[in-house]
């Protein structure tokens, strides 16, 4: 496997920040999406487990970001 060139990871640096911004803004979406659904979850186990399920992506998400952003 070749090393990467001086202007490849040249462009990578660069789309870091781009890639910080999409999984932030990827993660105050299911962040939205998770509040929504356990509002409306009731006494409903499957709607809890949809909450559950897009906070965890939303957490992953925002550790993602920050990672990128970093």
């Amino acid at each position: 496997m070749a090393a990467r060139s001086g202007a490849g990871l040249a462009r990578a640096m660069k789309q870091r920040p781009a890639l910080g911004a999409l999984f932030a803004c990827l993660a105050l979406a299911f962040a939205g999406g998770a509040f929504a659904s356990a509002y409306g979850a009731g006494g409903e186990v499957g709607r809890w487990v949809v909450a559950l399920a897009a906070a965890v992506l939303a957490v992953w998400l925002a550790t993602m970001a920050f990672r990128a952003l970093r």
